[in-house]
């Protein structure tokens, strides 16, 4: 007798005839699909329409067949997130889509899925492991379909999935049907729209993040940049680097980076603005912002013989910023000299020959 998995429990069937035969039905043409449903608890309510675009929101578990699990919405990225999907969006694994509409609110239901369902799994499992700690959801993925990374030996980063790639096999979901939101009902999240959506409503993104800089509200304006230079590389993406359309959403993406970096530099992630900026410095050797921002995080971490390079660069792009420049070098020369005060007080005595000697003792 196998255990059911934690914070699931058994229970019997609550419904009348009518919706057994139905979910009997439903089981059914499951079953001929390749996919086996095993009711764990029973939702609440009327089966919903699940016309395209409702929004659900269920939580998951997926395992093995022999049961080790690879993914739990409940402790991914240490915290309970539960996934979030509109119907009729194409998601990469439509075997979930598939499912839920076979759900009721508070179901939580078990289906154990052929290969050929979820062959896509491990990409989607790496990008909801990037989600679920603050990274890109595409960082690490090539610039080439689906399909065809699955062939590719290009690892994704977990050993876990990396071999699931290699030797794909089906996979069992725990899924709870957490809530069903209708179209209409709910405002659209950016990873759901079009790339016309997405590419309209990132100027709001820009103009929302300044407003909240300009307001001192910093990390919330962090996220905001943050978001658009998402939105656009998820785009980016999509295009062949050099094309017009890609150098297109690369000057919409600089600015925003440009943005996000002066955020960064006020909350001290200054090796963050080095690398960012670097990489745009590499791209655009004359964004003299790129190398002002750098130059104020070298300085920032006593880096001075790069910080002098790049603001002598700055004054080379735009002469007009010389007071500015110069005010940041005598802050720099004078923290430089503080620390040299500092450290030299602070091992004063060490190397002092003059001291007395220690006198032996005997016993």
């Amino acid at each position: 007798m196998t255990s059911e998995p934690d914070g699931f429990r058994q229970t019997s069937d609550f419904f009348g005839k009518s919706d057994s035969s139905r979910m009997e039905e439903e089981a059914r043409k499951l079953l001929e699909e390749g996919i086996v449903k095993k009711l764990i608890s029973p939702g609440k309510g009327e089966q919903p329409a699940f016309p395209n675009g409702t929004k659900v929101v269920f939580h998951y578990r997926t395992s093995l067949c022999d049961g080790t699990v690879l993914d739990d919405s409940k402790t991914m990225g240490g915290c309970c997130k539960p996934m979030e999907l509109i119907l009729g969006k194409k998601f990469k694994l439509a075997v979930w889509e598939r499912v839920v509409i076979t759900m009721r609110e508070g179901e939580i239901s078990q289906y154990t899925c052929d290969t050929k369902d979820v062959a896509l799994y491990p990409l989607v499992s790496q990008s909801l492991r990037n989600i679920s700690v603050g990274k890109d959801p595409l960082e690490g993925q090539r610039h080439c379909c689906g399909i065809a990374q699955i062939h590719s030996h290009h690892s994704l980063g977990h050993k876990d999935l990396d071999q699931l790639q290699a030797s794909p096999q089906p996979l069992v979901f725990t899924i709870e049907l957490v809530k069903v939101l209708p179209p209409g009902s709910f405002q659209l999240d950016v990873w759901a729209m079009t790339d016309k959506e997405k590419l309209d409503l990132v100027p709001q993104i820009h103009e929302d993040g300044n407003k909240l800089f300009k307001q001192g509200q910093i990390k919330e304006a962090t996220e905001k940049y943050y978001n658009g230079i998402a939105c656009l590389k998820n785009l980016q993406m999509k295009e062949h680097p050099g094309d017009e359309a890609w150098v297109k959403l690369d000057s919409m993406i600089t600015p925003l980076l440009l943005n996000y970096c002066q955020c960064l530099l006020l909350q001290g992630q200054y090796y963050e603005v080095i690398e960012h900026c670097s990489s745009l410095i590499f791209k655009y050797e004359n964004n003299v912002k790129a190398f002002y921002k750098r130059a104020k995080a070298h300085a920032a971490v006593w880096n001075e013989v790069e910080a002098r390079a790049d603001f002598a660069k700055v004054l080379v792009l735009d002469p007009s910023l010389g007071p500015s420049v110069s005010k940041e070098l005598r802050v720099m020369e004078e923290k430089i000299r503080s620390k040299e005060r500092e450290d030299k007080g602070r091992y004063k005595g060490l190397f002092d020959y003059n001291a007395p000697e220690a006198t032996a003792t005997t016993g």
